[in-house]
């Protein structure tokens, strides 16, 4: 498809980025489903207050609860009225957010994938894992509503197409505030390199709603290494900067302290907030962050267990 050559400069480019993604979504998405098929699972009841079928307890009646709930019989039997609740089997939302920012773009070798491209691989390959859960999938920042189904996988791949979603944070590599539904799920993916202050309150804003929250730390394996020697220029993705280092090996051992330190923090944020937080590597296999990403929303009771 070319170009509208009638458009601004700046449309013209966002038209031209947005074809680019679209162009790589089929085969992402292939990818992204095979990934899936490594991780089963099947729909369990989750212990969970709901909308299903199976009998869980009787609580007495509160204000509010509709009277079609009220066990008459188990209520003649006492001092009180109760009402009978069923184990939680309904899909609850699962909200998902990947980081867009400029230093998601950067890999330090061509046989490695960028960061943006490996989050966009695990989320969508989540969905497909939580599709066939019937969970409700939405992507945060995007004019996307919770949806379920095969239609849930293919407004995901719609709203990646979209090269730059997320709202308001989104170029400091930070998930927007929201509003969402309480008791829902998050999943934020990015490399979160945001200085440790504003992460920690844009994640105390989003916890506020009493969410459960799970961070993926995505890294290039250059990030955590810093396996450059000699003289060496950096230059700054995200307006800060370009740096001549001499002897960039000198700077080794205090760079890998100061990465160490900025990902303890995070993690630090997180479990203040109960949240969880994990790290993936780019050199490592998606699978088995796939399956760290599921079996920690399972535990979570974000979702079905698996089998």
């Amino acid at each position: 498809m070319a170009t509208d050559t009638t458009l601004p400069e700046a449309a013209r480019r966002r038209q031209a980025a947005a074809e680019a993604a679209a162009a790589r979504l089929p085969a992402l998405q292939v990818a992204a489903e095979r990934v899936a098929m490594t991780v089963l699972q099947g729909v369990h009841g989750r212990r969970r207050v709901g909308q299903g079928e199976a009998f869980w307890q009787f609580r007495r009646y509160a204000p509010g609860d509709p009277l079609v709930r009220i066990d008459w019989r188990q209520s003649a039997k006492r001092r009180h009225v109760f009402v009978r609740e069923t184990e939680w089997e309904a899909a609850q939302s699962v909200w998902l957010w990947r980081d867009v920012s400029a230093s998601m773009d950067w890999r330090s070798t061509d046989d490695l994938p960028r960061k943006r491209d490996r989050a966009d691989l695990l989320l969508l390959a989540l969905t497909a894992l939580l599709v066939r859960g019937g969970e409700r999938i939405a992507l945060l920042g995007a004019a996307m509503r919770p949806v379920s189904g095969r239609a849930a996988l293919t407004r995901m791949v719609e709203a990646f197409a979209d090269p730059a979603p997320g709202g308001a944070g989104a170029d400091a590599g930070l998930p927007p505030m929201a509003r969402l539904p309480r008791h829902a799920a998050l999943v934020l993916a990015g490399d979160f390199l945001a200085p440790l202050p504003e992460i920690d309150r844009c994640l105390r804003g989003l916890a506020a709603a009493g969410i459960d929250g799970l961070l993926l730390q995505i890294a290039d394996p250059a990030e955590e290494t810093l396996p450059f020697a000699g003289r060496t220029r950096f230059e700054g993705v995200e307006a800060d900067g370009d740096m001549l280092v001499p002897r960039v090996e000198a700077l080794r051992g205090d760079y890998a302290a100061a990465y160490r330190t900025h990902r303890a923090g995070v993690a630090d944020i997180a479990r203040a907030l109960g949240w969880r937080a994990m790290t993936h590597r780019t050199d490592h296999a998606p699978q088995s962050a796939l399956l760290a990403l599921w079996q920690a929303l399972a535990r979570a009771g974000g979702v079905a267990a698996t089998q």
